[in-house]
């Protein structure tokens, strides 16, 4: 019979190893490569969203949650937003 040792398999983190915590900011070099990418492949609305995280310093999960009337005034679409915390959750 197998001992209660053999039985239990040690539980292995997935994070072992691999570094953790916030990562290096973007170099210049590596924005202007990202928005060219997306500018060259005419995808309009990650462009939006890369250039509003960029601007804005949101986290990802906060950019999903705006809202059109948040970034624009009627049929106008702001080039640039500013976005104050509302509590919202």
């Amino acid at each position: 019979m197998k001992t209660l040792k053999h039985m239990i398999s040690k539980h292995i983190p997935w994070n072992k190893g691999k570094l953790t915590g916030q990562k290096p900011a973007l170099k210049l070099k590596e924005i202007w490569s990202i928005r060219t990418r997306l500018q060259i492949s005419h995808n309009i609305q990650e462009l939006a969203l890369f250039n509003m995280a960029i601007d804005s310093k949101l986290r990802g999960c906060d950019l999903v949650r705006l809202r059109v009337s948040e970034i624009s005034h009627g049929l106008h679409i702001s080039k640039r937003a500013m976005i104050a915390y509302s509590g919202r959750s």
